[in-house]
């Protein structure tokens, strides 16, 4: 009697806690608390709206100026995103497969520059890569190649910011994969790199897909680390964030302009991530 009287009560009290879920109300401790942080992350997002020069829109964006800092945006987060893909997925796989010892230190300093402040990880860019740096001299006095303050530059920065955002998405994948899958290829006598590129990616493409979106639209908005190491030359450097700041000094009205069109691309990336996010929640 005293276990199923336990069972009852056990049953009693989910259907109770059913219930007050099922109810969908939220107590005044935890909605007004909410209500406070949503509108404080969504009215400055309404005032770029509001205040958008609606009118003057179309000659702001056809501008030869913006069309150049776009252009450049768009092919600069392109670039950045695939050299964080060919080699941030490889890293990825040895960050979430190897044993080997020092790998746990590894990882963290591979996700350090996405706590890190862009300025510093473009001065850190500087002094490896500049004309007097770690590498860059050797760079610069034997293949004459040199990186600050040129458009390969931007891609530099922005891959230095943006890979974190791939890496931490894909090592979760590669760690959350079915295993099975693996052990029956290697059992079948495939090769670690068949099985890698015939088993193990293929499982993993929708968090691929999600951390190359995570990583282009961090490249896409980068500033500080493109504005220290690349500098901010029109049509070479410029990308829309730094025009967007150099507007912000001279025309207001054209620097809300190009900050809604970040916005609108900002959105598209949520909008297309949403899936992938619900479907790991419901997952979980």
């Amino acid at each position: 009697m005293t276990v199923q009287r336990r069972v009852a009560e056990a049953t009693r009290s989910a259907r109770a806690i059913r219930t007050v879920n099922d109810r969908g109300g939220v107590p005044w401790p935890l909605g007004v608390p909410a209500l406070l942080g949503a509108l404080f992350l969504l009215i400055p997002l309404l005032a770029l709206v509001i205040r958008a020069p609606w009118r003057g829109l179309g000659g702001i964006l056809t501008d030869s100026r913006v069309l150049d800092a776009l252009r450049l945006s768009l092919v600069c987060a392109t670039c950045a995103t695939v050299i964080s893909v060919l080699v941030g997925v490889p890293l990825a796989w040895v960050l979430a497969r190897s044993r080997a010892r020092g790998v746990s230190l590894l990882r963290a300093l591979v996700t350090l520059p996405l706590v890190l402040p862009p300025v510093v990880g473009g001065v850190a860019l500087l002094l490896a890569f500049g004309r007097e740096g770690v590498l860059g001299r050797y760079l610069d006095q034997w293949l004459g190649i040199t990186l600050p303050f040129t458009t390969a530059g931007v891609v530099m920065a922005e891959a230095f910011v943006a890979m974190p955002f791939l890496v931490v998405t894909v090592e979760g994948a590669f760690r959350a994969a079915d295993r099975g899958y693996e052990e029956a290829a290697a059992t079948l006598g495939a090769s670690r790199l068949t099985i890698f590129r015939r088993v193990t990616l293929p499982m993993i493409v929708p968090s691929l897909a999600a951390g190359a979106v995570l990583a282009w639209a961090r490249a896409l908005g980068e500033f500080g680390a493109t504005i220290t190491f690349a500098g901010n030359f029109p049509g070479r450097t410029q990308t829309m964030p730094l025009a967007v700041y150099l507007a912000l000094q001279t025309d207001p009205e054209a620097a809300i302009a190009l900050s809604l069109v970040l916005l609108v691309v900002s959105v598209a990336v949520l909008a297309g991530l949403r899936d992938r996010w619900l479907r790991v929640g419901r997952e979980g």
